[in-house]
């Protein structure tokens, strides 16, 4: 956890150093990239002030939110920055610049601020296990973006008003500069003409979002799904179980099969230490062993492909059962399979029926590896069938017989009695030695209820030798039944529960219930949660901007680029082979708040321009021209930011690659559409609709035409 906490630490220097080199290539400024090299730690500071205020920890969960909040954290100081010096350039002095710049953007800033609270927060109430563990995650971000914001608003204007001036365009000693600045101005004009042509063509933009949309479709169903990636965490545990009833020298000698075929991961310096209990949890027929690897970079192999080999190297070992797992991530507990899919019926014979055929389908699944139930008729027991008919023409009844039983081969409590102010139970057994086989039963006597000669109890029961099952399990206050299951390599745990699920309906009557334990069921739980977080922040966000906005409409077209985001991060977790767990979940929910920061923009100056009396088109052709550079600006420094986390290496760097794949995949993709697909809907939707600056205009003009009457009449 140490190595994991500073390999985050020093990824979040790295993140820091990355974004600067961006933002000194678009405004080529040792003053400008100086602006957010002093912003970003200070908004670092505060956010964990905020994690001192709020009692969280500094750890892996906390420090990976730190690390993405660095993106946001540039991103407010960017907008400001550019805005600021794009000011400067067009002749206004720094001081007046700063105020004028920063008064332009503050709703843009605030708006976007709101909106990556009401994305963020809502991780921090998912359910379950999971959940609890995200909840400083989701506060850690909330608490970066509302610092990030303060300090793009207040601190960030303060030193462009005394350090930044006016760029140098083509001065004697700059050709770098004019170069640069041709290039970019190249591509503003590129993407000028580019967006006239799509705000002239909208069917053909809508078009490739709607073909965007059928893409994530096709793409969502067939991504492997699991409650986060398995990680490297360099230990491996097997848990051993022999038959039911075994002692613990046969259960040793197995063991010690595993161990000699394993030294050699010892003697070739992948593993450095090697740990077997016999009789695990006090139970004679269990074992558990656990093999510790040498340090990530000590080694050439991947924890994952040891497993695989030692899976392979234990499977013909038939006394025992080993399982080969690779212990999972968030903290769930690594003892048991991954797989443990519940079946729950009206009786054990029947859930015990209905298991059976599961396990038997289930097998011929080459990726289902251990298939097995907790189902096991391994204890002894004794059945005594009672012939009624004799027992009743001897006039001995059936509670009779029960008592005896309990009288002679257990015990009973008879009465009570006092002795000195205390009372004592009387309770009644037999001798152990009178009690120890089925065959002292032949010893035991009943006296008719009518009196008469003893009758041998032989004469009324027949005994019959079964197993038991140890545990009856109930789940639900049912009779239950757990089949379970371990993983092949690169077959996720969604798709075994679907196919396992497809069984049951395919094989189990209506009766039977079906649900989860473990693993399994902490991976339902998280996906269902994980969905409704989604859902709740996209309303979240699209009321916050509605209420910022004015509006229902500017909301709208912010939001509609919202599905192409998705569209993106599901295209790189594809092509990369990563699955869709937690942690690229929660990057998805985090695209949410990122691309609608870029509409927010767009459709703010926008609407800034319509009140200076542009029309429609042309207010959001100039405005998202403006909008360009701070846009590419934010999307390349965020894009860099996520890089470092997408080639990680060592532990958790599974978990960090999702998230950061998610980032990666998804702002490319759609901040590519989005720059034109956000302008095609504000020229067919923002005509139905009045700017949030409305009102103002109007009170304004309301209250300038009293003084406009009074100015005669005093004249």
């Amino acid at each position: 956890m140490r190595y994991r906490s500073i390999s985050l630490s020093c990824k979040g220097k790295i993140n820091h150093l990355i974004r600067l080199p961006v933002i000194f290539l678009f405004l080529r400024s040792w003053r400008a990239t100086l602006i957010p090299a002093v912003t970003i730690p200070v908004a670092v500071i505060g956010a964990f002030i905020g994690l001192g205020f709020l009692g969280f920890s500094i750890n892996v969960l906390t420090l990976l939110a730190i690390i993405l909040a660095i993106g946001l954290v540039v991103d407010d100081a960017i907008v400001m920055l550019e805005n600021i010096q794009r000011r400067i350039d067009e002749g206004e002095p720094p001081l007046l610049a700063a105020y004028r710049g920063a008064k332009q953007v503050a709703f843009a800033v605030i708006a976007t601020t709101l909106t990556l609270v009401a994305v963020f927060v809502p991780i921090s109430f998912m359910g379950g296990n999971v959940g609890r563990l995200f909840a400083e995650f989701g506060f850690t971000l909330a608490a970066a973006v509302v610092v990030s914001s303060l300090v793009a608003l207040t601190l960030a204007p303060m030193l462009c008003s005394k350090w930044l001036r006016h760029s140098p365009e083509s001065a004697e000693g700059h050709r770098l500069w004019a170069f640069s600045e041709r290039v970019l101005n190249g591509l503003t004009n590129g993407y000028q003409r580019m967006l006239r042509f799509s705000l002239n063509q909208p069917g053909l933009l809508l078009g490739l979002g709607i073909v965007g949309l059928i893409i994530a479709v096709v793409i969502f169903p067939r991504l492997p799904q699991e409650l986060a990636p398995t990680e490297d965490r360099g230990v491996i545990i097997m848990p051993v179980s022999a038959p039911r009833g075994s002692t613990v020298e046969f259960t040793d000698h197995f063991v010690k099969q595993a161990e000699e075929r394993l030294l050699p991961y010892l003697d070739d310096g992948i593993a450095e230490r090697f740990l077997s209990i016999v009789g695990f949890r006090d139970e004679e027929d269990n074992a558990f062993m656990i093999m510790g690897l040498v340090p990530w970079e000590q080694r050439d192999i991947k924890q994952q492909q040891v497993t695989t080999e030692i899976r392979d190297k234990l499977s013909d070992i038939s006394g025992v059962r080993i399982s080969v797992i690779n212990p999972p991530g968030l903290g769930q507990r690594g003892f048991n399979q991954p797989v443990e899919f519940v079946i729950a019926g009206p009786d054990y014979e029947s859930v015990q029926a209905w298991s059976e055929e599961i396990v038997e389908r289930a097998k011929e699944n080459p990726n289902l590896l251990n298939v097995d139930t907790d189902f096991e008729l391994t204890r002894p027991e004794l059945k005594v069938n009672i012939d009624r008919d004799r027992a009743a023409d001897l006039d001995i009844t059936i509670e009779d017989v029960g008592l005896t039983l309990q009288t002679m081969l257990a015990s009973r409590q008879v009465t009570t009695y006092l002795d000195r102010g205390r009372e004592y139970d009387v309770i009644i057994q037999a001798d152990d030695a009178d009690r120890a086989t089925p065959d002292d039963m032949e010893q035991i006597f009943l006296r008719p209820r009518a009196g008469g000669e003893l009758v041998p109890l032989k004469a009324l029961v027949s005994v019959e030798e079964i197993g038991a099952n140890p545990d009856l399990r109930r789940i639900d206050r049912l009779p239950a039944v757990v089949v379970s299951a371990s993983l092949a390599e690169g077959y996720d745990l969604g798709s075994a529960l679907a196919y396992l699920n497809n069984l049951a309906v395919d094989n189990l009557p209506p009766e039977a219930r079906l649900s989860y334990k473990g693993l399994s069921q902490e991976f339902q739980d998280s996906s269902a949660a994980i969905y409704l977080t989604f859902g709740l922040a996209f309303i979240i966000v699209f009321l916050v901007l509605a209420a910022q906005f004015e509006s229902w409409i500017h909301p709208l077209i912010i939001m509609l680029s919202v599905p192409l985001a998705v569209t993106g991060a599901l295209i790189a977790l594809a092509w990369s082979g990563i699955s869709l767990n937690i942690y690229s979940q929660i990057g998805i929910i985090m695209l949410l708040g990122l691309m609608a920061k870029n509409g927010i923009l767009i459709v703010e100056f926008a609407n800034q321009l319509r009140d200076k009396g542009y029309e429609v088109k042309e207010a959001i052709l100039e405005g998202a021209s403006l909008r360009f550079r701070p846009v590419l600006m934010t999307t390349i420094s965020t894009v860099f930011g996520a890089v470092p986390l997408v080639i990680a290496t060592g532990a958790g760097a599974e978990s960090r690659a999702a998230i950061g794949m998610v980032i990666l995949g998804g702002l490319i993709f759609a901040t590519t559409l989005t720059l034109f697909i956000i302008p095609v809907l504000y020229n067919l939707l923002a005509r139905f609709a009045k700017s949030s600056n409305a009102v103002e205009k109007e009170l304004e003009r309301l209250g300038a035409e009293p003084e406009a009457q009074s100015s005669p009449a005093a004249e």
